[in-house]
């Protein structure tokens, strides 16, 4: 398998041409320029890679430094007002209404306080360019952000100052420099970190110790979940989903209803929902066991996210913005 050791914004692209291999990339590495982004009306038709939602509001990052916003459910967006950066945006995570955090390329962290409206720089390294993929918040003070080559940072003042943590070499691995794709909690204190070739990294005790699972699969898992009953499931390349119910010791390899890329998990209650490169958007009735094709978009998807965290009510999005899926239909 070829690394996914390349820039966001080129892997992205890349993705909606259609490949499921990461390579043919310039090498990271090279300086980065920070500039605010530019209002652009356009802003909200552009490519997305993270939502999440801030109390009712929904807050969507992507290509430029462009955040949008939409405070009905996404009937409409708007930009936000103020943003430092015009850096591809990876991720970002709300703890509460107002309190966010974005991450993405240059090894960027923002944050706002007012909901998403606008933003200040709290992190970057513009002398190396090591994108950062995730990021996600426990409360108003801590929060995980990880990223190329095993970069894991951990903050406990609310992102004011960042510590890097050094996660144990995966099995099977000469030394430890996976990528880090997606960070999600657990029950009781327990993260997870999904990563390439299949290894999970798991912590028991709220990110004290870490160690590196392997799921059976070396497919690089891009997002992962937590059901309500504790399973965890994790999706990625080529459609992989894996789901575990004992912590992530045992894995049980899903049937997928596509070969599309897993971008995007949410789960509610007894459903899990996935969204894909092939444009199909996944939902499992049983937690996570049986999966099927609920609605399809013209493009491939990106990310997802649950209007009000209801799986009924769910939001896709991919290069135009915030996608139009036809429900039942099939490809």
């Amino acid at each position: 398998m070829i690394s996914f050791r390349k820039h966001s914004l080129a892997l992205a692209l890349t993705l909606f041409a259609g490949s499921v291999s990461h390579g043919a990339f310039a090498q990271a590495g090279a300086p980065v320029t920070l500039s605010p982004a530019r209002a652009d009306a356009h802003a909200l038709h552009n490519m997305m890679l993270g939502a999440a939602r801030a109390g009712s509001r929904i807050v969507a990052v992507g290509a430029y430094g462009y955040i949008i916003l939409s405070d009905d459910g996404g009937g409409s967006y708007r930009q936000a007002d103020k943003v430092p950066v015009d850096t591809t945006l990876t991720s970002v995570s709300f703890a509460g209404a107002e309190q966010g955090w974005a991450a993405g390329h240059g090894g960027v962290i923002l944050h706002t306080a007012d909901g998403g409206k606008t933003w200040a720089l709290q992190r970057s390294d513009t002398s190396v360019d090591q994108p950062l993929f995730s990021v996600w918040f426990a409360n108003a003070n801590e929060g995980w952000a990880a990223g190329l080559w095993s970069l894991l940072l951990h903050t406990r003042d609310g992102g004011k100052s960042w510590q890097q943590v050094k996660l144990p070499t995966a099995p099977g691995q000469q030394r430890g420099d996976l990528n880090l794709l997606h960070i999600f909690p657990g029950r009781d204190g327990a993260l997870f970190v999904s990563a390439e070739q299949g290894v999970l990294y798991r912590s028991l005790d709220g990110g004290q110790h870490w160690e590196a699972l392997a799921t059976g699969s070396k497919a690089s898992l891009w997002s992962g979940v937590v059901t309500a009953s504790g399973a965890i499931v994790v999706g990625g390349l080529g459609g992989k989903l894996l789901r575990s119910e004992d912590g992530g010791q045992h894995w049980q390899s899903l049937a997928s209803p596509t070969s599309g890329s897993i971008t995007a998990l949410r789960s509610e209650g007894n459903q899990v929902m996935a969204s894909s490169l092939s444009g199909a958007l996944l939902v499992s009735e049983d937690d996570g066991r049986q999966w099927r094709v609920k609605a399809v978009a013209r493009d491939a998807l990106t990310t997802l996210e649950l209007q009000d965290g209801r799986a009924e009510r769910p939001l896709a999005y991919g290069k135009g913005g915030q996608a139009k899926l036809e429900v039942n239909a099939v490809r």
